[in-house]
């Protein structure tokens, strides 16, 4: 075998897998990402590596539940090693037994909820990964971390989220310290997403709601929030913009520091607000923010844009042309804004029958399904107050439609 060889794994996770000096090696995501599967062939790697370098020891495989074999991840890891032949040469593999061919590296395939303390036993744990993590207690975390204590010893942990704030996701997401890379994954990061999953996701899309149709596909956390401000208001539907429509209003909201630069695109029909077309960037230079606009938004050069007007003087750049040198957006101008008006602006989208998101517009989409008020940490309690994150098409569509919502709203004090 030439020193140079080639692995199938998708090129986000490649990064994970590479970086150095990392305890913990993470991802968590929806269906179909193919995380499990090469998660499963990188313990194979590993096992590789370690008897070529002369060590001995245990691949340690877990999950929170596991009472057979059966119920392992050990056929994932099976097939996962004979689908790379070069690698399939290094490895003996039995009905229920996988080891290197010179017998210096096992795998061990165990549960955690009652099995933490027989695995203490185990020989040299060189590498502990942690499959379908999300339901692992704290207590089992506190109890796993120090088992796995061989020098440069590791432990990977891969799930697909269900409560925000389960252990695993505080843990290695969350709350993940400089040890931990973490990354997220879904069927769009999968070169080899197949057509049987695609035709099972297009169903889901068309008879789960949005919210069960996020965890299953996109990674979302399976909960429906009271806290988040547009639960159940909006759906993703495909269409196009009618002549009786009223519209478009065009919204965009400067970005800051990591912030980004969107703007938005949408209509209103029907009691129904209708999101047709998005495009967002973090670092937008201000002579690149019109033409990168135009080429997403259709139509946006041709009416009138607002804007945050916390930034008159990109404002007044994006409006001009540089005597010819860069596009521009000549009927962008500032949003009035008021004492409240976030909150009148909140009000006024809960205030739809419904919100329709195109399926382009992802940004949008994931916005809506993680836009919150703050909730009490004692308590849980829901908050009046909103948490600042999560908002920038959200802002950039109450700019849009900010005629609207001051025409809905009374007594408004304008500074």
């Amino acid at each position: 075998m030439s020193d140079t060889v080639q692995l199938p794994i998708p090129a986000k996770l490649a990064p994970l897998f590479t970086a150095p000096n990392k305890r913990y090696r993470c991802s968590h995501g929806g269906r179909g990402s193919a995380k499990t599967r090469t998660f499963a062939l990188m313990t194979a790697v590993k096992a590789y590596q370690s008897m070529m370098n002369g060590e001995s020891g245990v691949i340690l495989c877990a999950r929170e539940f596991m009472n057979s074999l059966e119920e392992s991840s050990m056929q994932e890891v099976k097939q996962a090693i004979l689908g790379v032949p070069w690698l399939a040469a290094q490895f003996d593999i039995g009905e229920k037994y996988i080891r290197t061919v010179d017998k210096s590296v096992n795998y061990v395939f165990s549960g955690l909820r009652h099995n933490l303390d027989s695995i203490k036993s185990k020989a040299r744990i060189l590498l502990c990964w942690v499959d379908e993590a999300e339901s692992v207690s704290e207590v089992a975390w506190q109890k796993l971390s120090p088992t796995v204590r061989e020098e440069g010893s590791e432990i990977w942990v891969t799930w697909n989220p269900e409560r925000d704030g389960s252990p695993t996701d505080k843990r290695f997401r969350k709350e993940a310290g400089d040890d931990c890379v973490t990354v997220e994954m879904n069927y769009t990061d999968n070169p080899w997403f197949p057509d049987v999953l695609e035709g099972e996701r297009q169903s889901d899309r068309r008879r789960l709601d949005d919210q069960t149709y996020a965890w299953v596909w996109d990674g979302a956390y399976r909960e429906n929030s009271d806290a988040q401000i547009l639960a159940g208001k909006y759906r993703v539907e495909d269409f196009e913009a009618q002549p009786e429509w009223d519209g478009p209003y065009y919204g965009i909201d400067w970005g800051f520091s990591q912030d980004p630069t969107v703007g938005v695109k949408c209509w209103v029909h029907e009691d129904r607000l209708l999101i047709e077309y998005e495009a967002g960037m973090v670092g937008l230079e201000n002579d690149d923010i019109a033409d990168f606009m135009i080429q997403r938004i259709p139509g946006i050069e041709q009416h009138v844009v607002r804007a945050d007007s916390a930034r008159p003087e990109t404002i007044s750049h994006v409006k001009q042309d540089g005597n010819g040198r860069r596009a521009c957006l000549p009927r962008i101008t500032g949003v009035e804004k008021w004492k409240g008006s976030v909150e009148d602006g909140i009000a006024h989208l809960r205030s739809y029958k419904e919100i329709i998101i195109h399926p382009r517009c992802t940004g949008w989409l994931k916005e809506a399904r993680l836009y919150s008020y703050k909730t009490d940490r004692l308590t849980g309690d829901v908050l009046t107050d909103i948490i600042d994150a999560h908002n920038h098409y959200m802002d950039g569509t109450r700019y849009a439609l900010a005629p609207l919502i001051k025409q809905q709203t009374t007594g408004a004090i304008f500074f």
